[in-house]
C-alpha cells in the first residue's frame, strides 16, 4: 500500500464505475496506442490494458512503479519513471498515442502546454482537471470564464468537458470539484499560418487590461489598420481565436 504524497498532488481513482464511464468516454479501439500520465496504483491502467493495442506509463513516484511492476496485467509493459514535463514523448517511440491522465491539478497548465510543444506525435487527449480550470479552458466569449488560456488554447485544440466529478471518488479526497475533459487538435489549424509568438503577444496584453478596449490596451502595438479588419472599440472577450489572429498577422 502506497500512500499519496501531496508534495506530487497525489489523489487516486478509487470508484469502479467512474473508471468505466471514462474507458467508454475515451473510446479506445484496439488500434490504438495509449499513454497514460500518473497511472498511480494502476486502477484505470488495468482496464485501459484491456482495450489498447498497446499501454505506456509514465509515473514520477518510484514507490508506485514497485506496485505497477508486480501488477498481474501491467508487469512487462512500458513504464516510465519520469516527471512528464521532462519527456521527449518523440523519444518514448509510441505511434500517435492516446494520452490519458488523472493528473496533478497544480501542474495542469505546464501539462497542457507541454502537449502543444508535442502536437504532431499525440492523437487525442483526455485529462482530469480541476472544474475551475475546465470552465476556463472551454469558456465561451462574452463570459468571464473567457481569458487568456482559453483563447491560447483556442488556437490548437477543441477542448471539451466530457463530465463532473464529485471530491468522493479519490483518495485523499481533493477540496475541489474534478472535470474530466477532452483534448482534440483544432481541424485546419496550421502552424504555418499564425506566427505563435506575436499571437501569445497580442493575447497577453489584451487580456492583462481586459476590462480596456484593445485600442487602449494594445496601443504600443505597431498594427496595420489597413488591413486589419478587426474594430479596436471591442473587449478581449468579445473577440474569436481567429480575429487574435488577424490582429497578430497585421502586427508590422
Amino acid at each position: 500500500m502506497v500512500f499519496a504524497k501531496k508534495k506530487w498532488g497525489q489523489n487516486f481513482l478509487v470508484d469502479n464505475n467512474l473508471l468505466d464511464k471514462i474507458i467508454k468516454t475515451i473510446n479506445i479501439t484496439d488500434n490504438e496506442n495509449v499513454l497514460e500520465i500518473g497511472p498511480g496504483q494502476g486502477a484505470l491502467s488495468e482496464k485501459l490494458v484491456d482495450v489498447a493495442k498497446s499501454l505506456s506509463m509514465v509515473e514520477i513516484d518510484p514507490d508506485l512503479i514497485k506496485i505497477l511492476e508486480v501488477h498481474e496485467k501491467l508487469s512487462g509493459l512500458k513504464i516510465i519513471n519520469q516527471d512528464i514535463l521532462k519527456v521527449d514523448l518523440n523519444s518514448l517511440k509510441i505511434n500517435s498515442p492516446v494520452v490519458v491522465g488523472n493528473i496533478p491539478y497544480n501542474i495542469t497548465s505546464p501539462i497542457i502546454f507541454w502537449l502543444i510543444d508535442h502536437i504532431d506525435s499525440w492523437d487525442r487527449a483526455y485529462l482530469m482537471v480541476q472544474k475551475e480550470v475546465a470552465q476556463r479552458l472551454t469558456g465561451k466569449i462574452g463570459t468571464k470564464d473567457y481569458s487568456r488560456v482559453t483563447v491560447m488554447t483556442g488556437l490548437f485544440f477543441d477542448i471539451k468537458i466530457c463530465f463532473s466529478i464529485s471530491p468522493n471518488v479519490f483518495i485523499p479526497r481533493p477540496k475541489v470539484q474534478s472535470a474530466f475533459i477532452s483534448i482534440e487538435k483544432r481541424s485546419g489549424f496550421n502552424k504555418n499560418d499564425v506566427d505563435i509568438k506575436k499571437f501569445s503577444q497580442v493575447v497577453r496584453m489584451a487580456f492583462n487590461q481586459r476590462r480596456k478596449m484593445l485600442r487602449n490596451s494594445l496601443s504600443t502595438l505597431d498594427i496595420d489598420l489597413d488591413t486589419c479588419k478587426i474594430d479596436f472599440k471591442r473587449r478581449p472577450e468579445q473577440l474569436t481565436v481567429d480575429e487574435f489572429i488577424d490582429i497578430s498577422n497585421n502586427i508590422i
